[in-house]
C-alpha cells in the first residue's frame, strides 16, 4: 500500500483495489452510471482519489458511505483492502436497518412461499388471459 503523498490513483482503480467491485470494468460502469459519488458529486472514472475523501457507493440494495484512509492501486487480500477505507457509523446502521426491514418483509410476503406447480401455473395463465381480453 502506498503511503506517499505523490501517489495518484484513478477512482475506478481504487474502487477495484479496495474490493468494492470485482473488475475495473464494473467499477467504471458504476461510476459512469452515477452509483458512486465523490464528496457528494458525480465524477468521472479518471478522477484522482485523495485521502480523506468521502465516497458514496451504491450496489444493489446497499449504500455505503466511506472515508478514504489510504490510496493504493494494487489489489490485495480483503483484510488489507479494508485498511484503505473506513465506513461511517451512520452508514453501517442504515444498512443494517434496511436489511432487517427487507428480511421482515420477505417473511411476511406470502407470494414467495413456493414455486407454483403445474395446476397453479395453468390457473395463473387462465387468469391472465381472462383479464387481458
Amino acid at each position: 500500500m502506498s503511503d506517499s503523498k505523490s501517489a495518484k490513483v484513478r477512482l475506478d482503480k481504487w474502487l477495484w483495489a479496495a474490493r468494492f467491485f470485482k473488475t475495473r470494468a464494473l467499477a467504471k460502469a458504476a461510476v459512469e452510471g452515477g452509483k458512486v459519488l465523490y464528496d457528494g458529486q458525480r465524477c468521472k472514472v479518471s478522477r484522482t482519489v485523495d485521502e480523506g475523501a468521502k465516497l458514496s457507493i451504491r450496489a444493489g440494495y446497499d449504500e455505503k458511505i466511506v472515508t478514504v484512509l489510504k490510496v493504493s492501486e494494487h489489489r490485495r487480500g480483503a483484510p488489507e483492502a479494508q485498511l484503505l477505507y473506513e465506513e461511517t457509523a451512520a452508514s453501517i446502521k442504515k444498512r443494517m436497518d434496511e436489511a432487517d426491514r427487507r428480511r421482515k418483509f420477505a417473511k411476511s410476503n406470502p407470494l414467495f412461499d413456493h414455486k407454483p406447480n403445474k395446476k397453479e401455473r395453468r390457473q395463473i395463465h387462465k387468469f391472465r388471459e381472462d383479464t387481458i381480453l
